[in-house]
């Protein structure tokens, strides 16, 4: 793909955690000069555009037009119409990881792209996953252990992969069929925590992996919203709700970074995050041991700290 003067490289994180990692590397990417971002973060078009799940689960199909999800190549390609010297574009769904399709329907499409992994825990991003789901209302079962249970089930029945908490934590075979169409050096993969412990330097590794000004420094203080279950619920569905008088008196007198800010520390504030449940914790660990071996292997790097269930080692830094 071309831009008006320069050869272009585009870029699809392609991240394993729910949305933290993904809000943050697509902010520290559309900020960069460099680099232009699709105005729709996770437009998920390579894993939806020949399979399209069949959206059966609760707030499915409301959730991916609020994401502004599209189906269609010109829809697609209309998303980075805005760019225009830009060296490197590119956008953020998660999806593509996950998706047995989206490695060879991106390699078609874009044979040069730098792809960008961030790998958390399987079980701690399995478990926020989970709470995510919980958090707005769409998960109705209050138990994490029952959710697992309930996995085959609503796979079959066509729930999106939002819902496919177990499935989506085997990176190791995810990652190897990418590595079955891209070569090693086009795939970045990073773990969790290198993005929490210094986003600036993350955000500068990254810079310098697509090949743009590693100098730049990303603002990284924005505060992303926290994954929980909700104190009170009256203050919940207030902050959540826009249409809210006190929200539309807000939206008169404060400036929207202000307002945005305010809002988010409100809403984090009122979450609690449940523990992890041990036997949980057991069954995935058992679960996931035979690909984080491979994932070793294939990244020569060890992920063995994943595994521990024991509660003052278990690694949530990814």
């Amino acid at each position: 793909m071309r831009g008006p003067a320069r050869r272009r490289t585009r870029s699809a994180p392609l991240r394993s955690g729910r949305r933290t990692a993904t809000t943050s590397l697509y902010d520290y990417l559309r900020q960069h000069p460099d680099v232009f971002m699709s105005p729709v973060k996770e437009p998920c078009y390579f894993a939806y555009a020949e399979n399209p799940p069949e959206m059966a689960g609760p707030g499915d199909e409301e959730s991916n037009r609020e994401s502004g999800v599209v189906y269609t190549p010109e829809n697609y390609q209309a998303l980075f119409s805005g760019a225009t010297t830009e060296s490197v574009i590119g956008e953020a769904s998660p999806v593509y990881l996950y998706d047995k399709d989206a490695p060879r329907l991106l390699h078609e499409q874009c044979p040069n792209a730098s792809l960008i992994a961030v790998l958390r825990n399987p079980i701690v991003r399995a478990h926020s996953h989970y709470l995510q789901l919980v958090q707005s209302g769409r998960e109705p079962l209050e138990d994490f252990g029952a959710a697992l249970d309930a996995e085959d089930d609503r796979v079959a029945a066509g729930w999106e992969w939002s819902w496919h908490y177990r499935r989506m934590g085997f990176y190791g075979g995810q990652l190897a069929r990418y590595l079955e169409v891209y070569d090693r050096d086009q795939l970045h993969v990073y773990r969790f925590g290198e993005l929490t412990e210094d986003p600036v330097g993350f955000a500068q590794t990254v810079y310098r992996a697509l090949g743009v000004d590693p100098s730049f420094e990303p603002d990284t203080g924005i505060r992303r919203r926290a994954t929980g279950v909700p104190t009170l619920d009256w203050l919940h569905q207030f902050v959540n709700n826009s249409d809210h008088v006190l929200r539309r008196w807000s939206r008169r007198v404060l400036p929207e970074a202000v307002r945005d800010r305010i809002l988010m520390a409100v809403r984090n504030a009122n979450l609690q995050k449940p523990p992890l449940p041990d036997a949980a914790r057991v069954r995935l660990a058992d679960a996931y041991c035979d690909d984080v071996r491979r994932l070793e292997a294939l990244l020569d790097r060890s992920f063995s700290d994943w595994l521990t269930i024991d509660d003052t080692q278990i690694a949530d830094d990814g």
